[in-house]
């Protein structure tokens, strides 16, 4: 007796566990796209049954749903600040980039702003003064989002600018990743929440074990928008470590943007979705209204990117810009860990005589990235790509220059972390101006570099290539 219900208690369990790997195996030809992750979590369930279909469904499943992705759209057209047709529009874009702004619409169906004007900061320490300076001057809101904001020196320092924004009567609002948040012990939160009037939120909270499912789905987006008119846009965290000047442990070398116009609009309804994401009170953000004359001359937009609905804008945006370059392609990343399809299109760029420079910092802050990056160097060097490894501090800056005027900037790096797995956001616009100053930037990088050569790469040691591909096995995690 008590071996027949035995063997029928295996019977039901057998059943249930092919019923959860067909299920499973069912939900992943149908949700996954890349044909190499499918055949790894296909056999990861079929050859460990039950613990590939448990690590499956916390860790290969995309939860995010985005609850306002309606909202981008929405609220005035930025064209009728302007008054001009999108034919106009079309007009006042150099031609070379025409083909390479439509290939941007499929990608991202939004218009370019007209009017603003930017400009780079370099450091914290250039950087973080102007930012508070411009939260204390608020007048009606200020919406600050970061991945990093540490309660250190840099994040004290936007404490009292904060507090006099509140004083003015603006409306003020911070948002930080859940990830992010707990980089410094303890966290800037309880600053935060101690200030009256400063609403904060925190994206996907990550203290507790139910979180893990979201290590990777992080909002990595770093933008300050104040009176919806000025911003400060880019890759930089609120650390102490970007206060470079200070000498801090760990400095880290950062490029980020001021920008001004109504490209801002953009931005805000960027992270009006994030906030909302959040669970808190939808809110309209305020908006770009010109006094007089456009601030300036550049026609900018913002390409939001992300797990969901957004997913591989940027990655498209970065395979076009590698297709319709013509003289030079300059990257600027800390971490460069593409897929085949944006190596091979580096390849071919160089190989139609393009000149093509990546910019790397020589000592990552990653275990294991120096080595998963120079698994790829070979491939490229061969086929006439340039790399630079700058030598320390730590260098975070996130670039994309073509063409000597096309510009590519925000917080995505090259990696499949930015690229598939995280929420990122990136600026695109065109102007020769902006992109000087951005070159004399990457120059100086160049000139405190070490240029890497094919030989080094080509015959590496056993150990080394077995190390190398063994770290770059990683690439998905990093």
């Amino acid at each position: 007796m008590d071996t027949n219900i035995s063997l029928h208690s295996v019977g039901l369990a057998g059943l249930f566990y092919l019923a959860l790997q067909i299920s499973v195996t069912l939900h992943i030809l149908l949700k996954k796209d890349d044909v190499k992750s499918s055949i790894g979590w296909i056999g990861l369930v079929w050859l460990a049954p039950v613990l590939g279909s448990i690590i499956y469904i916390l860790f290969g499943i995309n939860r995010i749903r985005r609850r306002a992705l309606a909202l981008r759209n929405k609220g005035p057209d930025i064209f009728t600040l302007t008054g001009k047709s999108q034919k106009e529009i079309e007009q006042e874009i150099p031609a070379p980039f025409l083909q390479l702004m439509r290939l941007g619409y499929k990608v991202h169906p939004q218009r370019f702003a007209l009017g603003n004007r930017a400009k780079p900061y370099v450091n914290g320490d250039e950087a973080y003064p102007e930012m508070c300076r411009l939260i204390a001057q608020a007048k009606k809101e200020v919406l600050l989002q970061s991945y990093i904001f540490d309660n250190d020196k840099a994040g004290q320092m936007f404490i009292p600018a904060l507090e006099q924004a509140v004083k003015n009567g603006a409306k003020v609002k911070v948002m930080v990743d859940g990830v992010g948040l707990n980089y410094s012990k303890p966290t800037i939160a309880a600053a935060l929440k101690k200030l009256k009037g400063v609403e904060f939120a925190v994206f996907l909270p990550s203290k507790s074990p139910v979180a893990l499912p979201f290590l990777n789905l992080r909002n990595h987006r770093k933008m300050l928008i104040v009176d919806g008119e000025k911003a400060f846009f880019g890759g930089m965290n609120i650390a102490a470590g970007n206060l470079v000047k200070t000498n801090p442990k760990e400095p880290i070398i950062d490029v980020t943007f001021q920008v001004e116009g109504p490209v801002a609009d953009q931005m805000s309804r960027v992270f009006e979705e994030d906030w909302i994401f959040t669970g808190k009170k939808h809110f309209v953000p305020a908006s770009f209204r010109a006094k007089g004359r456009l601030p300036g001359h550049i026609p900018a937009r913002i390409i939001p990117d992300g797990p969901d609905s957004d997913f591989g804008k940027i990655e498209l945006m970065v395979l076009g810009a590698l297709a319709c370059a013509q003289k030079s392609v300059q990257i600027v990343t800390p971490y460069f860990l593409p897929e085949n399809n944006i190596l091979t299109a580096l390849e071919i760029a160089a190989m139609r005589g393009v000149d093509v420079e990546i910019i790397l910092p020589s000592k990552s802050n990653i275990f294991g990235m120096d080595c998963a990056m120079r698994a790829n160097f070979a491939r490229l060097l061969t086929k006439g790509v340039k790399i630079y490894r700058t030598r320390p501090p730590f260098d975070h800056s996130k670039i994309l220059l073509v063409d000597g005027a096309w510009l590519f900037f925000g917080s995505a790096n090259w990696d499949v972390r930015s690229f598939k797995l995280n929420f990122e956001c990136n600026l695109e616009c065109v102007d020769k101006d902006l992109a000087a100053q951005v070159e004399k930037i990457i120059e100086h990088k160049k000139r405190i570099a070490r240029g890497e050569k094919p030989e080094e790469h080509l015959h590496p040691s056993f150990w080394r290539k077995i190390t190398d591909n063994a770290f770059k096995l990683l690439t998905p995690y990093y």
